[in-house]
């Protein structure tokens, strides 16, 4: 009889232990998935780890059955989930959920994702009917422009209703909403009219790009040359590299070099981006020059795909090189050689929620240690950390200062936002400048990006009579309207509300939006510019796997003339013909209250307006801000990294913040406000008792009620050299004292470590 340590995909600290008997015992490999029982009746598919002839002092269950003939999960991985459970104080079955694409966490065969579609149907496949369906909805505007559209993406419209349909795009009803500015109801009126039909597909291939071809890779100039050889010269010595780039310096054609230069070892590749939107771009790039050695993961793909992707890794024909966010962290390689995280300052990289709160950088910093691999961390922006690290010799640190071709850094233009609205000048949310700017662009035939980092119609709506405002029934957070959806959404638990007629408070039927969304933003844009081809670019628009696609190939294209959009479209995106880009309003990053704050918005307005002028002539950024005097404005507009860092590292040295101290955020949660307030206040006073002043609060954060339940936070604030795992076992400890009060039965603790 043999006894396996076995990791089941629940939120409990360690392992669990069953016996084997000798039929299956030879069977048993670490890494193999297994059927165990647990409790009276369930059963869970875990993962072995390990194997002992010692029997356990206690009861154990037998497993039911062996599902893997090889390992699923390699030694390296678990080594990684065991780190990642160590550091970030999360249990190992949250990092095995988190690890596993579902089809490998179900003995069930997993279900295909699929994606609703909308199709002509069949009567008006030929000229004269698509002239009669037009015709005939001549009363319903909306519903003959979204048809109008549908034509038009489909290219039905350019096949002069031929039969050849080789040349038919398939359209996603989410898709053909965004385009076409029209709701779901637009669309239903189509598909009972018999005009249009829906139909369900499944989404998602394995890359089939060909050969790759070496050929098709660009020469690199002096300054990228230098840069290549500088981080060669530095991988002898240092296992991970910064390489701190100008926005358009060309890091990317760095980057396809020195992957080629590890293909040549026989090494495999890990390139991590910070948001899917990006690989859409790098994708194509990649593809022309590896194509069929690259493979693509990300949350968009669905599980099948997935599945596939992690099985071909295990296999003799894996990718050599794996593209993909965060989550491609957690696949299995066998040969890594190198890891490239580009973007590497981006919050997208850490995992906030569910559990594990892994920060891929960190993960894949120390999967490479464990494969022997070098790493090179890219970004334009350096986070403070990378960016210490680097000046502190722990990280090699390359520059590089030119952009490509020589063209110019963009102009960045401020403007007062607060003596415009005092003089009455302001036209909703732009400014005479900005309107004179967007206007100038598109005289001249280039492209316009805005930014403004508020998705959804308006931030709230409220009563012009009493004040009132909609606030979430289950967060202590307003609700954001959705014109589109006329909807009224939370975005911390989702929930969704009919919007109001008339004020419950006062009856009033003055009730408006308050603020700007993209959405609105998007609205006015259109009224002001109506000629312009006006596209969005936010969560809202994003859902389906094909948009981020279609959103930024139609605008690459030259489709788009105006691309309004979230912090999404800040991050490494490259197109051609952009002159002018708007920051909307830098305040409400400027004013968040968070010590990263500063930090946060510099990076994001320094990306956002790398994207102007990447080709050809100077682009221009045009800055609204009411805090114009603020040094960080100064500091963006002179592209002024050095004296940025500087400061704000002085002012981090004095507060004991990162680089310079550990953050580790404890949460506590329950259903009972009373409940979750005396359990902060035993467990901080316990901490303090072991971490003196290193313990701050019991404090509500600033949204103190998500998803029905009450959250206090403690904050512990590390020094640099501390004794990390004597540090955990007191979390651990003091966690455990708490949880045997049976009044905190149903109380839930977990931890942020490193937050962002």
């Amino acid at each position: 009889m043999k006894y396996v340590e076995v990791i089941l995909p629940l939120p409990l600290e360690g392992t669990f232990t069953y016996a084997a008997g000798d039929e299956l015992s030879s069977k048993v490999k670490p890494g193999a998935r297994l059927l165990v029982p647990l409790g009276k009746s369930k059963r869970y598919i875990g993962v072995a780890v390990s194997m002992t002839d010692v029997k356990p002092d206690f009861d154990v269950k037998e497993i039911v059955a062996v599902l893997d003939d090889k390992p699923v999960v390699l030694p390296n991985q678990l080594k990684l989930w065991q780190w990642i459970s160590n550091y970030y104080l999360s249990p190992l079955g949250d990092i095995l959920k988190a690890a596993l694409p579902s089809g490998l966490k179900t003995q069930d065969s997993y279900k295909p994702k699929t994606e609703q579609y909308v199709g002509l149907t069949e009567p008006y496949r030929n000229e004269q009917a698509l002239h009669i369906a037009i015709n005939t909805l001549s009363r319903a505007t909306k519903q003959q422009k979204a048809f109008i559209d549908f034509l038009a993406m489909s290219h039905w419209d350019s096949l002069s209703g031929t039969t050849n349909t080789e040349d038919i795009a398939e359209i996603t009803k989410e898709e053909l909403m965004n385009f076409s500015h029209c709701n779901a109801p637009s669309i239903k009126n189509l598909i009972e009219r018999k005009i249009l039909y829906a139909y369900e597909k499944e989404v998602g291939r394995l890359n089939n790009g060909g050969e790759s071809r070496f050929e098709n890779i660009k020469q690199l100039n002096k300054f990228q040359a230098k840069a290549f050889d500088e981080i060669n010269s530095q991988f002898e010595e240092k296992k991970v590299v910064l390489l701190h780039g100008v926005t358009s310096s060309g890091k990317t054609e760095i980057y396809i070099h020195l992957i080629k230069k590890a293909l040549e070892e026989h090494k495999q590749v890990l390139y991590l981006l910070p948001e899917i939107a990006l690989t859409v771009q790098i994708m194509e790039r990649l593809k022309r020059v590896f194509g069929d050695r690259l493979g693509i993961y990300h949350s968009k793909y669905s599980d099948a795909e997935r599945v596939e992707i992690w099985n071909k890794q295990l296999s003799d024909s894996h990718y050599d090189v794996i593209l993909g966010a965060r989550s491609a962290v957690f696949l299995p390689f066998t040969n890594l050689g190198l890891v490239i995280i580009d973007e590497e300052h981006e919050t997208s990289f850490k995992q906030q929620d569910p559990a594990p709160r892994y920060h891929a950088r960190s993960a894949a910093i120390v999967l490479a240690g464990m494969y022997g691999a070098k790493t090179l961390l890219g970004t334009a922006t350096p986070s403070m950390e990378s960016y210490y690290n680097a000046q502190q010799g722990k990280y090699g640190l390359v520059e590089l200062k030119k952009r490509f071709a020589g063209i110019e850094l963009p102009e960045i233009r401020v403007v007062d936002l607060k003596d415009l609205q005092h003089r009455k000048m302001m036209q909703g949310p732009f400014s005479p400048q900005m309107l004179a700017a967007i206007n100038d662009a598109l005289q001249n035939d280039k492209q316009v990006i805005l930014f403004q980092n508020r998705r959804g119609f308006a931030p709230m709506i409220e009563c012009r009579e009493c004040g009132w405002v909609p606030k979430c029934s289950n967060c202590d957070v307003s609700l954001t309207y959705h014109k589109n959806l006329n909807q009224l959404t939370c975005h911390y638990c989702g929930f969704t509300y009919t919007v109001p007629k008339v004020c419950p408070n006062c009856g009033s039927e003055k009730i408006n939006g308050r603020g700007y969304g993209t959405e609105k933003i998007e609205e006015r844009i259109c009224d002001i510019f109506p000629d312009a081809r006006v596209a969005r670019m936010d969560l809202d628009t994003t859902r389906t796997r094909n948009a981020y696609e279609r959103i930024i190939t139609d605008f690459s294209a030259g489709k788009t003339n105006i691309l309004i959009g979230t912090q999404m479209i800040s991050k490494g995106l490259d197109f051609d013909n952009v002159s002018v880009v708007g920051i909307l309003n830098a305040d409400s990053m400027l004013n968040y209250p968070d010590f990263r704050a500063y930090e946060h918005a510099f990076m994001m307005m320094s990306q956002v307006s790398g994207r102007a002028g990447r080709k050809g002539e100077r682009g221009l950024v045009m800055l609204q801000t009411k805090s114009v005097d603020l040094p960080v404005i100064s500091q963006v507009v002179n592209h002024d990294f050095k004296n940025f860092q500087k400061d704000l590292l002085d002012e981090r040295a004095v507060f004991h913040y990162p680089p310079f101290y550990h953050l580790v955020y404890v949460f506590l949660k329950h259903s009972k406000n009373e409940v979750v307030e005396s359990a902060g206040l035993e467990m901080g006073g316990r901490l303090k008792q072991y971490l003196g002043d290193r313990i701050l609060g019991p404090d509500k954060p600033a949204v103190a009620r998500v998803k029905a339940m009450n959250i206090r936070k403690i904050v512990i604030k590390l020094e640099n050299g501390i004794n990390q795992k004597q540090v955990r076992d007191v979390l651990h400890y003091v966690q455990k004292q708490i949880m045997q009060d049976k009044h905190y039965a149903a109380l839930h603790i977990y931890y942020d470590v490193d937050p962002l």
